[in-house]
């Protein structure tokens, strides 16, 4: 079985579009909603779709390393996946068929990522350099210097490893994606799967524009190498 989480925040205006393009997939899966206390419709929506919808009750905003895990929680699948509210994936069957099949040839790969491309819709000429850059950093992370890496909008992961590593870093306002990816090769492989691609709003760097965001970006990950925290809070953006 496969396990898809998705955490949520105040999502009403994309999440619909997301469940019901993975409510394509015919095979063996369960779609759990992590919602980090949303105050508009996402968790009414996300009923319509699923059964297993957690709403955090804790007291301080929910870190998505924390949303996440609390999904993970619930998961009864062989493997977990991780997606970001507004990540669709086109043809979920073929997608996931050619995922397993990675899985299933080589027993030592723990995790894949993908490409992540900006919808045609929405995609800028920076977007396109922007995460050519990124997915060719991952590519360079996962396939050949096997450090580990990944962004969040996508992530496969064997349940047995994810538990065995302790999960995401609830702790981390940003880089939690990074560097659960770095502490998977140490027990196993990670690999940027060139066959397939999953497509976001890129809604993050347009708001804000692409060098604001990088910067976010290189804040977010320091901490993953240098152990020190630098971003205070990851802006909400819808």
């Amino acid at each position: 079985m496969i396990s898809i989480i998705i955490p949520t925040l105040n999502e009403e205006k994309i999440i619909e579009k997301t469940l019901r393009t993975l409510k394509e997939f015919n095979g063996d899966m369960e779609i759990i909603i992590s919602d980090g206390k949303s105050k508009d419709k996402t968790v009414e929506i996300a009923k319509k779709y699923t059964d297993k919808v957690v709403v955090y009750s804790g007291t301080k905003r929910q870190t998505i390393g924390k949303g996440r895990n609390d999904g993970a929680v619930v998961a009864q699948g062989e493997y977990l996946v991780f997606l970001d509210a507004d990540v669709h994936i086109v043809n979920p069957n073929e997608f996931f068929e050619k995922a397993i099949k990675i899985f299933e040839d080589n027993k030592n790969i723990v995790a894949i990522t993908t490409y992540i491309k900006v919808f045609k819709e929405f995609e800028t000429i920076s977007d396109k350099i922007i995460w050519w850059i990124l997915n060719s950093s991952y590519i360079l992370f996962n396939n050949i210097v096997a450090i580990g890496g990944a962004s969040g909008e996508f992530q496969m992961i064997r349940k047995d490893a994810f538990l065995k590593v302790g999960g995401f870093n609830e702790f981390l306002i940003g880089g939690e994606d990074h560097e659960l990816f770095r502490r998977l090769t140490k027990i196993g492989k990670t690999h940027f799967a060139k066959n397939l691609t999953v497509y976001h709003t890129g809604r993050r760097g347009h708001k804000l524009g692409w060098p604001k965001f990088v910067g976010v970006l290189i804040l977010a990950s320091l901490p993953v190498f240098i152990k020190k925290y630098f971003l205070k809070e990851w802006k909400e953006i819808r």
